[in-house]
């Protein structure tokens, strides 16, 4: 078996991003048990392979993902709790737990179908872009159950409360336009234009200072849940830790680029990274 060969996904790293799709198309991209295994090992992969720089989630056929597969994730594992807790507990490793933590910035590409459970690989990456005539839709009320796993609390925590009673409750779909007003995806844009756009952001990430990225997007998701002075202590500490850990010496090399060198405008641009620098 090759570095990243799978059944289920696919993984294929261009230029620093690592283009790492659902690829079961003819299910729209519905998540079955081997799905789940085969992308928690490809995320725990990707974060420590120095070629993937950003991590793009996306799905293969034109479908970001229908949501579970409810015959062989629900239906086929009634009855073998072991298989159904070892499917569940992958499900929620990589489309919350690796994601929500990981060292490298992760986007959503969403085009065709996000449906239901596909909510919290949305929502877990760091950023998502959606194609305007793309179609989200929390359905679940429509078939009788509540929203799975941590749906509920994933899309009550990214969007206004009034939003996600109305989509949850009514379960009616809508495209990426909406998705992209309400607070689901950070822009849309035409389906001919997505890759583009995508490409973009993760080429704007990557030449960011990469310690500095890790701590910035951590902190924003981690003093959500802390009040003011949990969240000055927190922020106070890992700004020191990034001067401990961070070989590019951001800091310094900001200030002195800034100060002295005159070369950047920050507000405009980031600093040189070494590997950037001509002399």
């Amino acid at each position: 078996m090759g570095k990243y060969e799978y059944e289920d996904i696919s993984v294929d790293i261009r230029g620093g991003i690592a283009w790492t799709a659902l690829n079961r198309p003819e299910k729209k991209n519905a998540m079955s048990p081997d799905l789940h295994y085969e992308m928690d090992d490809a995320l725990g992969r990707l974060e420590t392979d120095p070629d993937a720089k950003v991590i793009v989630i996306m799905g293969a056929g034109g479908n970001f993902s229908a949501g579970q597969d409810l015959k062989k994730f629900f239906r086929e594992q009634e009855d073998d709790l072991y298989e159904r807790k070892r499917s569940q507990r992958a499900a929620n490793s990589w489309r919350w737990d690796r994601l929500l933590n990981y060292d490298k910035p992760s986007i959503a590409m969403v085009e065709g179908y996000c449906v239901g459970g596909a909510f919290m690989q949305l929502l877990g990456t760091d950023f998502a872009l959606a194609a305007s005539n793309a179609t989200f839709s929390l359905s679940e009320i429509n078939w009788g159950i509540l929203p799975g796993a941590l749906v509920s609390k994933v899309v009550a925590d990214a969007v206004l409360p009034r939003h996600a009673l109305y989509y949850a409750c009514l379960g009616e779909a809508f495209d990426g336009d909406e998705a992209a007003r309400i607070g689901l995806v950070n822009f849309s844009y035409p389906e001919a234009e997505l890759e583009k756009q995508t490409i973009d952001l993760a080429e704007r990430l990557m030449k960011k200072s990469p310690a500095v990225l890790r701590a910035t997007k951590q902190a924003i998701r981690k003093v959500r849940t802390m009040d003011f002075d949990q969240s000055y202590d927190y922020l106070a500490e890992k700004s020191r830790a990034i001067r401990v850990i961070d070989s590019q010496d951001s800091y310094n090399r900001g200030l002195d680029q800034f100060i002295k060198d005159k070369s950047y405008k920050p507000t405009f641009e980031p600093f040189a990274l070494k590997d950037d620098d001509k002399d």
